[in-house]
């Protein structure tokens, strides 16, 4: 068996020129900076045009889309080893190649020997459009009060998103109102937003709690939450209700 470690690309030719030829193809090594090209006798057919490399890699994605400027059919091979052996973060890196219109061939290497395993086809890649995420993106943004977040923040760090925003709010306006329970409509009335209700009666953050009927009031954990969000409750409070 040949390991990552030994292995070079020349490694990959003998199989799959052994398997391409089986396939009816007559191939060449080494054109014009193609590591591989592969051609139906007396056809009109786009020549097949094949990268290899011991692993994928931007740099063979790359090489594999300025290949298609000379063909469309144009295939990235990488090794296997093992007959479970998997591609590193396949469904991503499958996804990716579809979208770009590239194919994938995997030369699998066994105690018994090598095979050739084409993964996916290049073929024209249909564009989805998804009109209610573009419409949800657009509302999370319509709905902050402020931009708290950082691009590149990690997942332990606090998302201020436009729901944990106009919860903040109508914490705050409780906190500061001189009654000590309200209901929606005196939170609208003080510049909560409309979905006032909706916060107040699911209660997400556990920082309400219900007196009666449509009455409310803060509790200790709001009032904790108001105390760590001290330093952005200016921009909250300050901003247009929406």
């Amino acid at each position: 068996m040949v390991w990552y470690s030994k292995m070079r690309e020349s490694d990959l030719y003998t199989p799959l020129k052994r398997w391409l030829e089986g396939q009816g193809y007559q191939v060449s090594a080494e054109v014009r900076g193609c590591d591989m090209v592969a051609q139906l006798p007396h056809s009109d057919d786009d020549p097949v045009i094949l990268e290899l490399k011991v692993r994928m890699s931007l740099d063979l994605i790359t090489q594999g889309v300025r290949r298609q400027e000379i063909s469309p059919s144009v295939y990235l091979v990488v090794p296997l080893h093992g007959s479970q052996a998997r591609l590193r973060n396949s469904r991503s890196v499958i996804t990716l190649l579809r979208s770009l219109e590239l194919g994938l061939i995997f030369v699998r290497f066994l105690r018994s020997g090598s095979r050739v395993e084409v993964r996916i086809h290049p073929e024209p890649a249909p564009r989805r459009s998804r009109p209610a995420r573009r419409r949800a993106i657009l509302r999370e943004i319509d709905g902050r009060y402020a931009e708290l977040n950082r691009a590149g923040q990690t997942s332990q760090e606090e998302n201020f998103s436009a729901y944990r925003q106009r919860a903040i709010r109508v914490a705050a306006l409780m906190r500061y109102s001189a009654q000590h329970t309200l209901s929606p409509a005196d939170l609208r009335a003080l510049g909560a937003p409309d979905s006032v209700q909706e916060i107040l009666s699911k209660n997400y953050y556990g920082w309400f709690d219900r007196v009666s009927r449509g009455s409310y009031r803060l509790n200790q954990a709001g009032r904790s939450a108001l105390a760590r969000y001290a330093a952005i409750l200016p921009a909250i409070i300050e901003s247009k209700s929406s």
